[in-house]
């Protein structure tokens, strides 16, 4: 189960495309000036089972997955088990936005969902730090890595977006 805040279909701002973004709940980070603070209680949203997302996720053929919120890696057992639906049912990428940095999820809990997601965008929001003209993330200390890179490479390997002319 993921306690979940909203599900967005074909959003663009949560990563490259178009995306079908799940926000959940809970997330003990509370950065000063965070986009989403309603999104800080774990008691928040509804509970959805893993059947229940795919069913929304595999509608839209054309829509890649971000998991984003709150706080994914707080839930991150739910979460892996649902990116390991995605990657076994479609070939849609999987981003993932955590406050937690990705050299300490390596050691942690949370690495069984590192490791079945495709991008990460990492660290916490810094205010002061806090730059409008930044590709999918809010404050410069923030990373985009590519996961299955990184963890191949034994260190962080930044994504790089497609560009093609």
């Amino acid at each position: 189960m993921i306690r979940v805040l909203d599900i967005i279909e074909d959003t663009m701002v949560d990563g490259p495309g178009f995306r079908t973004s799940i926000y959940c709940a809970g997330c003990n980070h509370q950065c000063p000036g965070c986009h989403n603070p309603q999104s800080w209680a774990f008691d928040g949203g509804r509970e959805m089972t893993t059947q229940q997302l795919m069913k929304i996720i595999v509608a839209d053929p054309f829509a890649n997955v971000t998991f984003s919120g709150g706080d994914p890696m707080y839930q991150a057992a739910g979460f892996a088990e649902l990116a390991r639906a995605i990657h076994q049912q479609t070939n849609k990428d999987i981003w993932c936005f955590t406050g937690f940095t990705f050299e300490s999820l390596i050691q942690e809990d949370q690495r069984e969902l590192l490791e079945n997601i495709d991008v990460l965008v990492d660290g916490p929001f810094i205010e002061r730090l806090k730059d409008p003209d930044l590709l999918f993330r809010g404050s410069s200390n923030q990373r985009i890595i590519n996961v299955p890179a990184s963890l191949y490479e034994g260190h962080v390997v930044l994504w790089k977006p497609d560009v093609s002319v």
